[in-house]
C-alpha cells in the first residue's frame, strides 16, 4: 500500500511539474507572460512579491518571506486534512496488521481475501488510503508557481536580504535549508509507521541532501523560500500534528 502510495504521488508530481513548463524557468515573468501557468499561477505571485517588497522600501527578501508564509497558511486547511488522513491510517494499523497475518499466504485466493477485508475495514472506519495524496496534487502547482515566481521575477536581482544577495548563490543558506528540511521530515516521522520504514528512512536523508545541493546550484532568494516553507512546516508539526497524533495514542490507551 505504501509502495502505491508513494507511486501515486511522484506520477502526480511528475505531471505538475511537466504541466507548469518548467522549461520557462529562466524567461523573466511578466505581464505579458502568456500561458495558463504564467497568467494564473506564476504572475500573481510574482506581483505580490514586488508588492510586498515596494511595501517595505524594496525589502525582497522580507517580501519572499511573507507571501511564503501567506501560501502556506492559506494551504493550512489542506495539510490538515492530510494530517488527519495519515492519522486515521494510524489509527487502523493494528487491524490492518491481524488481517495481514490472518491472510499471509501468498496464494491469489488468499490475497484476494485480504484486499476484499482491507477494503472493508477501510469502509468500516471511512478510511481512503489516498486521501493524503489529493491535497498534495493540489499544493502542488501553487508551491511550484512560487519557486517560478521566484526565479523568474527580474526585479529581485542586486538586492540583498540578511548577509546574502539574493540574486547570487550563498555558502550557509544551503545547509540551513538541508537541516531544516531534514528536521521537518524527522518530526513528521516520529511516532508514525512511517518510521520503521526502510523507504522511507531513505527519503529522510535523501530529500535535505537534494535540496542542500540544489540549494547550492540556485540563487539565494530560492533558498530562502525553502528554508522558511520548513520553519512553517516544521511549527505546523509541533503545534498541529504531534497534539493530534497525542490524542489519537490517548485515546488508544483509554480503550
Amino acid at each position: 500500500m505504501l509502495r502505491k502510495k508513494l507511486l501515486f504521488i511522484g506520477i502526480l508530481i511528475g505531471l505538475v511539474v511537466f504541466l507548469s513548463g518548467c522549461t520557462e524557468i529562466n524567461e523573466p515573468i511578466t505581464p505579458e507572460s502568456e500561458g495558463i501557468w504564467n497568467t494564473y499561477f506564476v504572475y500573481p505571485l510574482s506581483w505580490l512579491i514586488i508588492y510586498f517588497a515596494d511595501l517595505f522600501n524594496e525589502n525582497f527578501g522580507l517580501a519572499i518571506i511573507l507571501v511564503t508564509v501567506i501560501i502556506r497558511t492559506a494551504l493550512l486547511p489542506l495539510n490538515i486534512k492530510q494530517l488527519r488522513s495519515s492519522k486515521a491510517m494510524q489509527d487502523i494499523q493494528p487491524e490492518l496488521k491481524e488481517l495481514q497475518a490472518k491472510y499471509s499466504s501468498k496464494d491469489a485466493n488468499t490475497q484476494q481475501k485480504l484486499q476484499q477485508e482491507t477494503m472493508a475495514l477501510f469502509q468500516k472506519h471511512g478510511v481512503n488510503p489516498l486521501a493524503g495524496c489529493l491535497p498534495i496534487f493540489i499544493q502542488m502547482p501553487i508551491l511550484l508557481g512560487i519557486y517560478h515566481a521566484i526565479m523568474r521575477t527580474e526585479a529581485i536581482d542586486g538586492h540583498t536580504f540578511l548577509w546574502f544577495p539574493l540574486d547570487e548563490k550563498d555558502m550557509i543558506l544551503p545547509f540551513i535549508a538541508g537541516i531544516t528540511t531534514w528536521l521537518q521530515q524527522k518530526l513528521m516521522m516520529a511516532g508514525s509507521p512511517a518510521a520503521n520504514n526502510p523507504q522511507m528512512t531513505v527519503m529522510l536523508y535523501m530529500m535535505p541532501i537534494m535540496i542542500t545541493v540544489f540549494a547550492f546550484m540556485f540563487p539565494a532568494a530560492l533558498a530562502l523560500y525553502w528554508v522558511i516553507g520548513n520553519l512553517f512546516m516544521i511549527a505546523q508539526t509541533i503545534f498541529i500534528r504531534k497534539p493530534m497524533m497525542k490524542d489519537t495514542n490517548t485515546g488508544g490507551d483509554k480503550k
